[in-house]
């Protein structure tokens, strides 16, 4: 390194101390990116800058990595600890090449004569600001981000940019396996060259996205195109076209009403607010799987976010998690109930995109917006969109709308130039805000309007949240989901380009079903959702301390030994830490009697956590199935549960988004009981005959609570069954209907008050996942009838229903009118 390297690495090491606030990505480079700290490590970055090899050098102090700009030894010869692929670029002129694929060269040439040395190049790409480029330039490009830019304009980004520094690390190359390429040393050292500035160029595009569109190029580009000019031509010659205002007036209208209006510099300033407001309300935010994101960005893939719905603050939640994982923010389709100002204004220049609720009849608008989401795709925009279409108000994921996916589905049809893949996200919390309106609504209240008045309530009650939990689940490959579902699909393209051909909705249908599989795959336990699925499964909604600590211990120790599956993430802490945390969030009665702590819901919210246990319960269908069969019939074979399992998992299926094939369900069935079995849940007795602990063994308790957590479903699809066996033949509405009437009066009876009881679409969904496997026959008016199939499956249900309630099915008389 020169003397004058060095000096100004020492004159400037103070000022971007204080200047600057780096983060580094990913938070953890030694399990993402195969970092070993043991090896040496030189760093490659793409520009000579001395700024940049100081905000490197703070950032792996914190890490714990070698300084890159300490030189290193390598068999008594001296290497720099970062080198640069290109010069910085002169206040006149261009920026030049440095020496790189020299170094590179002799560095590949020491690998073959040493076999002892490995080192570690790590590509870093240094990024201050995320402003993406624009159409015409503007005085803030006096500080935008250049491929490497002068040492006056860097003056002006530390400035100005300094708080907003992302150290982007990239996996670890090994020289040694470099230089054991086919080739000479120096063509080695120039396509590792090629190839990292190819890696840097995606890195830029991965975090500030495309170059934006002008508001006129915009235009332009949507009304100009064939199928809105079609829609406006067929506007314009309709009967009440003199009553109407120009088509192209309404077009652009509808652009406007649309399109978002993209502002970094509002992004920015929405990071530090809302990183003031995440560690005022939660005690973190735990992310799970995000090197999927960053390779599909790499790779120079379309990236379509497709999460679940829980609350308002999923719009926020993600984009935040999306910024902070190095991936420039999504634009976001929300509803246009959220455009009221001044909420709108803000939303829309965050990136939100607005759309009605139905586009029936309305060909121009629909037209004008498939357009506007077809230009994100071709642009190179990400975008996020909900499948549910709205929030959950149970906690379960809800049926997906398939709208938005045919219109992504269409686009790909059209040609997008890009790979396009969607990624299914969970968003999980310890508390949402809207759960007490929630309940209400499935009761029959209306839904409250959006308004100011609701968001400033809204932040007045934001305290003490918890944990939130995002994971990113495995992309689905849209081409690739194309060509496997239809092969032939592009001989078989109607030759109108706005016809749907007709395997596209069968196609959409299963792609819609795959994502929700996806989602709920990569589900996050949480503290507030397993206490909640104790509680709740508890005789009195009561629990002792002790008891409470050792069924979360076991059930905990269950998931670890025979995970649900690869992407479902589980806090590593304890029981009690995970029971003291989730009790610091003062959402459940603690009391002391003379035996020790005793834990309650508060009162009257009860039915809230069952919001919280909806979240997880389909990672503990399984599990509660086949313990409910050894408490209900204590000797049962193990063939007899795999029996069971057979006939209930595919409404399981169906109603929870389990993902697993019924070959797959019945294998982890077997693998459960075969975990029971060694936690003592299970005794296995002579002849493989399975038998519950005994009320004095330890295990009984959780085992018990456990029997009683799926108790809510069986009563439900007791009811649905009691109801088709006594009528021989209903229709689908009166079924749904009886089945409401029944279930609310169960819950009235016995205290269950669970929020299925009063949706729609858990019924619906039972209903339709009992046609569809042949528990049902349909007569020719399309009534539903009665079968020995439907009989015998509720034989089976009322096994493990509570005796209690099987009498009061038998008594009860239904009202079909």
């Amino acid at each position: 390194m020169s003397w004058m390297r060095r000096t100004l690495l020492s004159v400037f090491h103070y000022p971007v101390k204080l200047l600057v606030k780096d983060h580094n990505i990913p938070a953890n480079v030694e399990s993402e990116l195969g970092i070993d700290r043991s090896k040496p490590i030189i760093y490659l970055l793409p520009t000579n800058s001395v700024t940049d090899q100081l905000a490197l050098k703070m950032s792996t102090q914190r890490l714990g990595l070698p300084s890159p700009t300490e030189q290193i030894e390598l068999a008594g010869k001296s290497y720099p600890g970062s080198v640069f692929l290109r010069k910085t670029e002169p206040l006149i002129g261009r920026s030049s090449h440095t020496d790189v694929e020299t170094i590179f060269s002799n560095l590949f040439h020491l690998h073959r004569d040493h076999d002892d040395v490995d080192v570690q190049v790590v590509p870093v790409f240094v990024s201050w600001g995320r402003a993406p480029g624009k159409g015409k330039p503007g005085l803030g490009d006096l500080i935008a981000h250049h491929a490497s830019p002068s040492w006056l304009r860097k003056f002006f980004i530390v400035i100005f940019l300094g708080r907003d520094n992302f150290i982007n690390f990239s996996k670890a190359v090994s020289a040694r396996e470099m230089s054991e390429q086919h080739g000479t040393d120096d063509s080695i050292a120039h396509k590792l060259v090629r190839v990292a500035s190819t890696h840097f160029h995606r890195k830029r595009q991965s975090m500030t996205g495309p170059t934006l569109l002008e508001r006129q190029e915009l235009y332009n580009a949507i009304l100009g195109s064939e199928s809105v000019k079609r829609a406006m031509g067929e506007e314009k010659g309709g009967k009440k076209a003199k009553k109407k205002k120009d088509p192209r007036i309404t077009a652009k209208e509808y652009v406007d009403e649309i399109a978002a209006d993209y502002r970094e510099g509002l992004i920015r300033f929405g990071d530090r607010i809302l990183t003031r407001i995440w560690n005022k309300i939660y005690n973190g935010i735990s992310v799970g799987h995000s090197e999927r994101i960053r390779e599909l960005a790499a790779n120079g893939h379309e990236i379509i976010y497709v999460p679940c719905h829980r609350s308002h603050m999923d719009y926020m939640l993600l984009t935040y998690v999306i910024y902070h994982e190095g991936m420039v923010t999504p634009h976001i389709a929300a509803g246009i109930n959220l455009n009221f100002w001044p909420a709108g204004p803000i939303f829309r220049r965050s990136g939100a995109f607005f759309l009605r609720r139905s586009f029936a009849g309305n060909k121009l608008y629909t037209a004008v917006f498939r357009e506007y989401l077809e230009l994100l795709f071709n642009k190179g925009y990400s975008v996020k969109y909900y499948p549910e279409g709205g929030r959950s108000r149970t906690g379960r994921l809800i049926p997906p709308k398939t709208g938005m996916l045919a219109m992504t589905m269409q686009a790909i049809l059209k040609g997008v130039q890009r790979p396009v893949s969607i990624v299914p996200v969970y968003i999980g919390y310890e508390n949402v805000m809207e759960v007490k309106s929630y309940l209400s609504e499935l009761k029959g209240s209306s839904k409250k309007k959006e308004s100011n008045l609701q968001v400033f309530s809204a932040i007045r009650k934001l305290k003490n949240y918890g944990h939130g939990y995002v994971n990113f689940g495995e992309p689905i490959h849209l081409n690739q989901f194309l060509e496997q579902g239809v092969p032939d699909w592009r001989q078989t393209l109607p030759a109108d380009p706005e016809k749907k051909p007709g395997w596209l909705t069968p196609l959409v249908n299963d792609l819609a079903h795959e994502v929700m599989l996806r989602i709920n795959s990569n589900a996050a336990i949480n503290g507030m959702a397993l206490i909640s699925l104790c509680l709740l499964s508890s005789k009195t909604r009561t629990m002792s301390e002790k008891e409470l600590v050792r069924a979360m211990d076991s059930y905990l120790s269950l998931l670890r030994s025979a995970p649900f599956s690869d992407d479902a993430t589980i806090p590593d802490i304890s029981a009690r830490k995970m029971l003291e945390e989730t009790l610091a969030l003062k959402r459940f009665d603690i009391s002391q009697d003379g035996f020790g702590t005793m834990i309650a819901p508060q009162e009257d919210s009860a039915v809230f956590l069952t919001y919280y246990r909806n979240n997880i319960l389909h990672l503990f269908a399984l599990p509660g199935i086949i313990m409910s069969s050894v408490f209900a019939r204590p000797g049962i074979h193990r063939h007899e549960i795999l029996r069971l399992m057979a006939a209930l998992y595919p409404l399981l299926q169906r109603e929870l988004f389990i993902y697993m094939t019924q070959d797959e369900a019945l294998a982890y069935t077997d693998k459960l009981i075969t975990a029971f079995i060694e936690q003592g849940m299970v005794i296995e007795m002579e002849q493989g005959l399975l038998h519950p602990p005994t009320s004095s063994d330890r295990a009984f308790h959780p085992a018990w609570l456990l029997s009683r957590c799926m108790q809510e479903t069986f009563q439900r699809y007791a009811v649905v069954l009691t109801i088709i066996e006594r009528e021989r033949v209903i229709s689908r509405n009166s079924l749904e209907r009886c089945s409401r009437q029944v279930a609310e009066r169960l819950s009235t009876l016995y205290g269950m008050n669970s929020p299925e009881f009063y949706d729609k679409n858990v019924l619906s969904s039972f209903i339709s996942a009992l046609r569809e496997n042949h528990w049902l026959d349909s007569s020719e008016d399309g009534s539903l009838k009665y079968s020995e199939e439907s009989d015998a499956l509720r034989q089976d249900v009322l096994t493990l229903v509570w005796p209690e309630i099987t009498q009061h099915l038998q008594s009860v008389e239904i009202q079909n009118q």
